[in-house]
């Protein structure tokens, strides 16, 4: 039910050369102008040649990347590895030469780590997060004199740069983590949500679809009766042993042929899959659990009126809009309790004057426990014995289908619904199974206009 598409070593990352080049260049003018203002306005010695020696460096490689490539070409996980932790290493030098630990621009460390950590793989931040560990470490012990005015020295106690060198190496690791689990949680959603909206976009395709059949039957059954009728006057006018019956009375028949075909086309039980059609509650839920339904597996929809009130004394049932939300969000997950039902699958209908609630019961093995604060996200199976989809196996391809297999049958099942106003519930009733429960105030999806779709929250 799980199935991954990994993003191997060397596949596509989601940065561009021209950001890594824009970012490095304003590096490279911060680091000009705290040059030029340390020796040349204040007048504090530094050994200025080897520094301007290192800034020229990444100047020189920005240019190279210019020449070399197209603006828009996009970095390889490797290849932005690479480019960051030359950034890492230029800023090391640069730091060595210029007081070390005690420099307070130290703490740019943290922006390599940090664009890595939103744009790679985990594997690529961990290397490069060892590295800027390693240049801590490094320049902590040793390193130039920190740029001064002559005859002042300044020396920090060694336990206050300990104390920088704890703090960045536990920012280093706290902002990675944070970073890559932030970016790696707004891309996992991206992922579910673009799949949200193809299932939709082919509901609406079909819906459409239906639509323009029954207008063509509609518009077509006219001319096919004018033919019809003219075939048999003309069939009735020819003499028996005429040549031209046989051929009058194939028309007549193909023409009858014609209308029989249209008019199933027609019929919004068979041709209609969404555009603006109601059915009563029952004959509703039966139409969508029609497909699931197998030799060993029952799926019994039952619909339970309310008690009788003075205010519902007839009590009949509700009539739903069959919109493409509702079919494909409902479909999801009685499909979704169909393959892991033992034999039974039971929906359940209720309504009152305050709210109407579908619920999907199934006789399975129930929703694993701790994936309940997870489930309904993209990519998380709902079931034991079902991998989770870990976030480094996320890709940007794959069709619907293969969505579907990953984990996201329930998530776009909960957003299509929600986008209708339902609230969805999932649970492991007491007598066992799993049970997905939706509730609608009244009126959202039966009442005299179809439900209106919201913005996923």
């Amino acid at each position: 039910m799980t199935r991954g598409f990994a993003q191997g070593a060397g596949g596509g990352g989601r940065v561009r050369l021209r950001t890594l080049s824009n970012l490095r260049w304003l590096a490279i003018v911060g680091q000009s102008v705290a040059l030029f203002l340390v020796y040349f306005a204040l007048g504090y010695p530094l050994p200025i040649f080897y520094c301007a020696l290192a800034i020229a460096v990444s100047a020189a490689l920005n240019v190279l990347l210019a020449l070399r490539y197209p603006a828009t070409h996009r970095l390889i996980n490797r290849e932005a590895t690479f480019y960051l932790a030359f950034d890492v290493l230029q800023l090391a030098a640069l730091l060595y030469l210029t007081g070390g630990l005690a420099n307070p621009f130290a703490l740019m460390f943290l922006g390599p780590v940090v664009i890595a950590a939103t744009t790679l793989n985990l594997g690529n931040v961990l290397i490069l997060a060892f590295i800027a560990f390693a240049s801590v470490s490094v320049i902590a012990i040793e390193h130039q004199p920190l740029p001064w005015p002559e005859g002042d020295v300044l020396m920090l106690p060694q336990l206050y740069q300990a104390g920088i060198w704890t703090a960045l190496v536990i920012g280093i690791g706290f902002t990675s983590v944070y970073a890559w689990r932030i970016a790696s949680e707004s891309a996992r959603m991206s992922a579910g949500l673009a799949a949200t909206q193809l299932a939709l976009s082919r509901e609406h395709r079909l819906a459409a679809l239906g639509a323009l059949a029954t207008a063509a039957a509609h518009e077509l059954g006219t001319p096919l009766g004018t033919i019809a009728v003219v075939a048999r006057e003309l069939e009735r006018a020819l003499p028996e042993n005429s040549t031209e019956v046989e051929d009058v009375r194939l028309l007549r028949a193909q023409a009858e042929r014609c209308r029989a075909i249209i008019a199933r086309l027609a019929n919004p039980e068979e041709a209609l899959l969404g555009v603006t059609a109601r059915l009563p509650l029952g004959a509703f839920l039966d139409d969508i659990a029609a497909p699931h339904r197998g030799e060993d597996l029952e799926i019994r929809v039952t619909v339970t009126p309310p008690p009788p009130s003075r205010t519902m004394a007839d009590a009949q049932p509700p009539q739903v809009w069959r919109a493409p939300e509702l079919l494909h969000g409902l479909g999801n997950i009685i499909e979704n309790a169909a393959d892991f039902a033992k034999t039974l699958v039971a929906v359940k209908a209720e309504w009152n004057e305050q709210e109407l609630r579908i619920c999907v019961t199934d006789d399975g093995p129930g929703f694993s426990p701790e994936i309940f604060e997870a489930l309904g996200e993209p990519y998380i199976t709902s079931r034991p014995g079902h991998r989770a989809l870990a976030e480094t196996e996320i890709g940007p391809q794959g069709s619907l289908d293969e969505h579907e297999g990953m984990g996201l049958g329930f998530f776009i099942a909960k957003i299509l619904l929600e986008q209708t106003g339902g609230v969805v519930k999932a649970e492991n009733p007491p007598g066992g199974g799993a049970q997905v429960s939706v509730r609608w105030p009244r009126g959202v999806i039966d009442g005299q206009q179809p439900p209106a779709q919201s913005e996923p929250g």
